[in-house]
């Protein structure tokens, strides 16, 4: 996850500050779609199995109950490390991305920079597609990594990039993915619409964080909502479909109210307090 400079993380997930003397206020997008329940048992279940059958130190082990141990703890956590590793991957895909965007907007960049950092981790494909992408669809940048904020409902976040497309203005996110058995990147998930939606109705942008500057929304309009899912072997480009984006507009304002309701929740004190035994009567 990129580290835009109002945004902090806190007790109730990610939230935004309008400036950076200011603590932050509202929560982000992503913190708002995170309240949908979702389950990762199984998933996680999966992971710890796999890694503890390919441990080469389990034969070994089945007779010491020691050993076992250890092999059984450090599988537990092999979920866990996959989501860090893959989160630390898709900062470094998402930071080249930008550096693509900076350069061809004739602005100081760290383009070769990113691009050996991929390198040296075995994931320069991620960039090779995304160039690919990039110069196939002809795409002419605006804003990179643009903060937005949405005072009415009460959220801000920061979107990948804000681009014209065939003399089109297109709100993109990026998701970076993973390839399937067949060679195809994996695909992107619905809530990416809400992310793009979300996006689409902010009211602000920053202008400048030290200040807290912000100006109103330029691109409310835009007719393109693009997640574009970024693989080792392939780009996949997707549009929100625009028959869908009210609903999908409302059921973000409810996880946004829900979050409020939680933190709420949290904040009203302690919900469980002791209780004494009545008094023992006495007899006549």
């Amino acid at each position: 996850m990129t580290a835009p400079a109002l945004a902090h993380q806190t007790a109730y997930g990610r939230m935004y500050s309008r400036s950076l003397s200011e603590s932050p206020s509202v929560p982000s997008i992503t913190t708002v779609i995170g309240q949908a329940p979702h389950s990762l048992d199984g998933w996680f279940g999966f992971m710890s199995a796999n890694a503890l059958a390919q441990d080469p130190r389990l034969a070994g082990s089945l007779g010491d109950p020691a050993k076992l141990k250890t092999c059984i703890r450090e599988a537990a956590n092999a979920a866990a490390l996959y989501r860090d590793e893959a989160a630390a991957r898709g900062d470094r895909v998402h930071t080249y991305c930008e550096q693509v965007s900076l350069k061809a907007l004739g602005r100081p960049h760290r383009l070769d920079e990113c691009r050996s950092e991929l390198a040296a981790h075995g994931e320069e494909a991620f960039a090779a597609r995304f160039d690919e992408w990039w110069d196939l669809y002809q795409v002419e940048p605006l804003a990179p990594e643009i903060t937005i904020w949405n005072s009415e409902v009460g959220y801000a976040g920061t979107l990948d990039l804000v681009a014209r497309i065939a003399g089109r203005t297109c709100l993109i996110d990026y998701k970076t993915k993973g390839t399937d058995r067949y060679g195809k990147v994996k695909d992107m998930d619905a809530k990416v619409v809400m992310q793009l939606v979300a996006g689409l109705k902010a009211m602000e942008s920053l202008v400048d964080a030290q200040e807290g500057t912000w100006e109103p929304w330029a691109h409310g309009d835009a007719p393109i909502l693009m997640g574009v899912a970024i693989g080792e072997t392939e780009v996949r480009p997707m549009r929100a479909n625009p028959e869908v984006l009210p609903r999908h507009w409302y059921k973000f304002c409810s996880l946004r109210r829900m979050w409020e309701t939680s933190r709420d929740a949290a904040e009203a004190g302690h919900p469980l307090l002791p209780i004494a035994p009545p008094p023992q009567s006495r007899g006549d």
